[in-house]
């Protein structure tokens, strides 16, 4: 399976911040719309970085609440890696668990088209053993 049929199933919905959004803002974006990330864009929408809850809870902790008035900038982190929708569901998988990441925006033709996280892809692999498993009783039924 590729990361296109998570695509097709959950939406291509993106949600982003301005990096010079101050910090309060998207973390009042994070918690309105439920996310563990946001995409850091330029109206152009090219990624400067992402912003996770884990970079957030890491900032708190070193710089204290000041932090909350400061740019997304300051605190996103800046190397971020994608994927595209051809990629496969285990591929992701595997790179995600050992980058110890947990969110990777979809990119096709120098766009962004989608952000999938570690929910997303152990909710497909999910689905995907319930449906072999439900092939394999089916199956022993009729032999």
């Amino acid at each position: 399976m590729t990361v296109s049929a998570i695509l097709e199933s959950k939406g291509r919905q993106i949600v982003g911040v301005e990096p010079d959004t101050p910090l309060h803002a998207a973390v009042k974006v994070l918690a309105d719309r439920r996310i563990g990330a946001v995409l850091v864009m330029t109206r152009g929408r090219r990624i400067e970085g992402i912003l996770s809850e884990r970079d957030v809870v890491r900032v708190l902790g070193e710089r204290g609440a000041g932090v909350l008035d400061e740019p997304v900038s300051a605190v996103m982190t800046r190397k971020v890696i994608h994927c595209r929708p051809a990629d496969t569901v285990s591929a992701m998988m595997e790179l995600m668990t050992s980058g110890k990441f947990r969110h990777i925006p979809v990119i096709e033709d120098n766009e962004i088209v989608g952000l999938i996280s570690i929910g997303d892809i152990v909710k497909w692999r999910l689905r995907e053993y319930e449906h072999e498993q439900q092939a394999l009783q089916d199956y022993i039924k009729t032999a």
